[in-house]
C-alpha cells in the first residue's frame, strides 16, 4: 500500500464522510457556545475588576490569573471525572463547555480590560462633563470606541477556543476528533484522522487569515 492509499483514500474517506460530519457538527455547537458564553464571562470579569469594590477586584484578579495559568486538559478532566465525587455529574459536552468558557473568560477579561484602557481618560472626563453616569459612558461612550482595539484579539481568542474543543474527545465527547479516531479505528486507515485535520484547515485558515487583515487595518487605523 502506497502513502497515497493510506493517507488520502478517498473511499475510506466517503465511508467514514457522515460520521467527520456529525462530529464536525457538535464541534461547531460547542465551539459557538463556549465562545458566547466566554465573552459574557469576560465583559462581566472586566468591568468587575475594574470598577468593583477593592475585595471584588482583588477575586476577579485572582481568578484570571488561575484560569489563565490552569491548562485547560487538567480543568476539562477535573471538571468532568472530580467533580461526581462530590455529587455533581456533568455530561460530556456540558463539562467541555464549562471548561472552554472558564479558560476562555479568563483570556476574554483581559482583552477587554485592553481596549477599555487604551480609550483616552479624556473620554471619561468629557463623558462625566456632559452628565452621563457610568452605565451610560461604558454603554454610549467607551464600549464602542474600544471594539476596534479588541476585534482582532477577540477573533484570535475564539479560533483558539474552536481548536481547543477537539481536547473533548479525552471524555468521549463525539467531537470531530473523536469521530476520527474511531473511524480510523473502524476503517484500519488514518485518512480519516487526515480528513479531520483538512476540515479544521478549512474552517480555521479563513479566520487566521481574516485576524491578520484585521490587524494590518487597525494598525493603518482603518477599522
Amino acid at each position: 500500500m502506497d502513502l497515497f492509499e493510506t493517507f488520502l483514500n478517498f473511499d475510506v474517506l466517503a465511508r467514514t464522510w457522515p460520521m467527520l460530519v456529525k462530529g464536525l457538527w457538535l464541534t461547531l455547537k460547542l465551539g459557538v457556545a463556549s465562545i458566547l458564553a466566554g465573552l459574557v464571562l469576560g465583559l462581566i470579569l472586566c468591568l468587575t475588576r475594574l470598577y468593583a469594590i477593592a475585595p471584588l477586584r482583588w477575586l476577579t484578579r485572582a481568578y484570571i490569573d488561575i484560569f489563565r495559568s490552569i491548562p485547560l486538559l487538567v480543568l476539562l478532566i477535573v471538571v468532568y471525572y472530580a467533580l461526581p465525587f462530590v455529587g455533581v455529574r456533568l455530561s460530556a459536552f456540558v463539562s467541555a463547555m464549562a471548561a472552554l468558557t472558564l479558560v476562555s473568560g479568563a483570556y476574554t477579561a483581559e482583552i477587554f480590560r485592553a481596549g477599555i484602557e487604551a480609550v483616552p481618560k479624556g473620554q471619561f472626563e468629557a463623558s462625566a462633563a456632559l452628565g452621563l453616569n457610568h452605565r451610560q459612558t461604558m454603554t454610549d461612550v467607551i464600549l464602542p470606541q474600544s471594539i476596534r482595539v479588541v476585534i482582532p484579539p477577540l477573533t484570535n481568542n475564539s479560533i483558539n477556543v474552536i481548536k481547543d474543543t477537539a481536547l473533548a474527545s479525552v471524555v468521549a465527547m463525539p467531537d470531530l476528533l473523536k469521530q476520527a479516531t474511531q473511524a480510523q479505528a473502524l476503517t484500519a486507515n488514518p485518512t480519516p484522522l487526515i480528513g479531520a485535520a483538512a476540515i479544521y484547515l478549512a474552517f480555521l485558515l479563513p479566520a487566521v487569515l481574516l485576524v491578520s487583515r484585521l490587524e494590518r487595518r487597525m494598525n493603518r487605523g482603518q477599522v
